[in-house]
């Protein structure tokens, strides 16, 4: 073997690379399979071998289909991507089944549906004469082709999320809130899929792995953050539905909170506090002190008994593998996690989304959409249907869960009052990054979760301490939001890391889908009155292809 890798490399360069992953799937595969040994060879290349073939018996050119990602990295954390069958996966699958690939699915919609996808191999078993040559066939099994499947997918939508988020560390998931279809997943950084296919070297796979922004991280699936203020929407509405608190009573802010018997300050956001405050103007300007009582009040156990109806602490049920649950905490939670005992105040913190409570921006967006569906609850998905060629097309179907019932249904519309007045009102937190008014309506919720603790979040002279931090270390922001309030259409979950941005962002989104794309900029054209503007100018848009496709190429095995 060593001498025919030799004699091959004077015809076809082989890299080191690629002798080395020859070798390592000579280990791995029978003595009769065929091992690729390089791939995607150029006419050049062909046609060189070709010349040479009877020197070198038992090695063959075959073409073959090879997946390739024509939006490269841009739905990589949705697709994942196909790779070589590794010796784990070797002992787990059917070798019989596998016995024509090398390929299998190894993250996203790929491994999720890799059954569905690869299919079933066929299969001839004939006789043969002494000189191997067939003589009859004896039994013939027809392939069974894999299935074509569609998702769920606005790609549009997708590009126009991806390229909003670029430049930043975060995640955006977009939902149809009465279907639970997901319409756009994104997670940035990202990476080329594409990599993978062909078998990427230890080298560039440890570059990825190590890199300090972690692109191989899917923060949406597996980013746990914590609640932040997104938390308090779900903690008004555990309030009113206990009898804690009315709409109209109204809780005096200082600008702090105390526990009886302890010196610690528990600091409202705002130095001054925000006055007498009722449950629509703490929703509104995001009243710390305001939910600092409430938690006091409600005591963690409904807290937790909330945020579990909403699907917290637990994974949404999505058809991809990987997903992280999150963490509702408890004394029970903090007791067989970190060893320790429950405080009052931690009970506090978690009124306003810190401590040790964490989520998903998956589950933060599939919890604003069952608000925006009055409770009703629906695990989001990602396939839209299946269809097996040569017979039926089968849809999916949305999959209801258990509502969320409360005893008095206005309670959701006066949460939502509080949620659409963060948009839409002047003191509402989101109200300057939102933008001039919408077309549509819309409720949200804006959050901050700290990085770093030790510096003021706000100043009194206007400037951002934030400012003043190195970007690893200032503040993520959250919203959640939905629109439009009475005809929910979107619902949708940003996270920013080390950036203020994560309204902004949304609104592009919001924009795009309920608005359409924005015009493009005017075009100035050559001539001697510089501000003159064609407007006869058209834009040419690139007819779309499918996300996941297969290419033919050479391969010598």
């Amino acid at each position: 073997m060593p001498q025919l890798l030799s004699q091959i490399t004077k015809i076809i360069p082989l890299t080191d690379i690629e002798i080395a992953q020859f070798q390592k799937q000579l280990k791995q595969h029978r003595r009769f399979d065929e091992i690729p040994i390089k791939l995607r060879l150029s006419e050049d290349e062909v046609a060189k071998f070709s010349e040479n073939q009877y020197r070198f018996p038992g090695v063959i050119i075959k073409a073959r289909l090879m997946r390739h990602y024509p939006y490269g990295s841009k739905l990589t954390h949705v697709l994942g991507y196909v790779g070589r069958i590794n010796t784990q996966e070797l002992n787990q699958i059917d070798l019989t089944n596998y016995s024509a690939s090398n390929y299998i699915g190894k993250l996203g919609i790929e491994k999720y549906y890799e059954d569905e996808l690869h299919g079933t191999v066929g299969y001839e078993q004939a006789e043969n004469d002494a000189s191997g040559q067939p003589v009859r066939v004896m039994s013939h099994s027809k392939p069974i082709p894999g299935e074509n499947l569609y998702l769920t997918i606005d790609l549009k939508l997708q590009l126009a999320a991806e390229e909003a988020l670029q430049g930043h560390r975060g995640a955006i998931v977009v939902i149809q809130p009465r279907t639970g279809q997901v319409l756009a997943m994104v997670s940035e950084p990202d990476y080329d899929p594409n990599v993978f296919v062909t078998g990427i070297s230890s080298q560039d796979f440890k570059t990825l792995q190590d890199a300090t922004d972690k692109p191989l991280y899917n923060r949406a699936l597996r980013g746990q953050y914590p609640f932040a203020s997104t938390i308090k929407p779900f903690i008004a509405l555990q309030a009113l539905n206990t009898g804690t608190i009315s709409p109209s009573e109204k809780i005096y802010d200082p600008g702090w909170f105390q526990l009886k018997n302890s010196e610690h300050i528990f600091h409202d956001f705002k130095r001054h506090g925000h006055g007498n405050v009722d449950l629509l103007r703490a929703i509104m300007v995001s009243c710390d002190t305001y939910f600092y009582t409430l938690a006091y009040e409600l005591g963690i156990q409904r807290i937790d008994d909330i945020l579990s109806q909403f699907g917290f602490g637990q994974q949404t049920g999505i058809d991809l593998e990987d997903e992280l649950p999150g963490v509702v905490s408890s004394p029970a939670w903090k007791r067989r996690v970190k060893g320790q005992s429950w405080y009052q105040g931690d009970t506090i913190n978690s009124g306003i989304g810190q401590g040790y409570m964490q989520t998903t921006p998956l589950q933060l967006a599939t919890a604003v959409s069952t608000i925006a569906n009055h409770g009703q609850r629906i695990i989001p998905y990602l396939l839209y249907g299946e269809h097996i060629p040569g017979k039926s097309w089968n849809p999916q179907p949305p999959n209801l869960q258990n509502k969320v019932e409360l005893k008095d249904p206005h309670y959701w519309e006066i949460v939502i009052q509080g949620m659409q007045h963060v948009v839409e009102s002047e003191e509402g937190t989101a109200y300057r990054r939102f933008g001039s008014p919408a077309s549509y309506t819309a409720a949200g919720k804006t959050g901050t979760a700290q990085v770093y603790s030790k510096i003021e979040r706000h100043s009194e002279d206007g400037h951002d301490p934030q400012e003043n931090l190195p970007e690893n270390l200032r503040d993520h922001s959250l919203f959640i939001a939905f629109a439009p309030v009475n005809n929910p259409q979107i619902a949708i979950a940003v996270i920013v890391e080390n950036s203020r941005e994560a309204v902004s962002i949304a609104r592009k989104i919001l924009d795009y889908y309920l608005v359409g794309p924005p015009a493009p900029a005017p075009i100035l054209t050559p001539s001697t009155d510089a501000t003159k503007i064609n407007t006869d100018t058209k834009i040419k848009t690139k007819a779309e292809t499918h996300p996941s496709e297969e290419e033919d190429t050479d391969d010598l095995n």
